[in-house]
């Protein structure tokens, strides 16, 4: 089970350090968005991933892909191939902030995510100060929207 909220950052309100924490460079794209399921490059590992619907939780299944297999894949995707450096900053309580840096299409959107163990926690998570507006519950910035092209711009 993935349970995370999202929010927008602004380039502005960024930590001075963001690009000193350790990071994955991100490449995705979709087979299906209605289920999704997703084939993701992050760095030199390759999955296959299957989200079921949901805003602040649902389930996700993780397959393994070869390298080989992920580019033959690659090829059957629909729309954008999402392009992204994912920063990961430490968080209170043993979380982790999931800053994604956008390339190509989407240069210039930041969006932050935070996975939690709960739901209950989730509610509960009070933000940093340089985070800016929740949109968890905004089917516009899953990365399956903007893949369609149907996200923001």
């Amino acid at each position: 089970m993935e349970i995370e909220r999202k929010f927008l950052i602004s380039r502005e309100c960024l930590p001075e350090n963001a690009e000193t924490y350790p990071c994955l460079e991100i490449e995705q794209g979709y087979l299906c968005t209605d289920p999704v399921v997703r084939i993701r490059r992050q760095n030199d590992e390759y999955y296959l991933t299957y989200k079921s619907k949901g805003l602040l939780s649902r389930e996700e299944y993780n397959l393994p892909l070869t390298k080989e297999a992920y580019l033959h894949l690659k090829l059957k995707t629909d729309g954008i191939v999402i392009s992204k450096t994912r920063y990961l900053i430490p968080e209170k309580d043993g979380l982790t902030i999931e800053l994604d840096v956008f390339h190509g299409v989407y240069q210039g959107l930041l969006l932050a995510e935070v996975e939690f163990p709960t739901e209950e926690a989730a509610y509960a998570y009070t933000p940093p100060s340089w985070f800016g507006e929740d949109v968890t519950c905004s089917p516009l910035y899953h990365n399956s929207t903007l893949s369609r092209g149907t996200g923001i711009s």
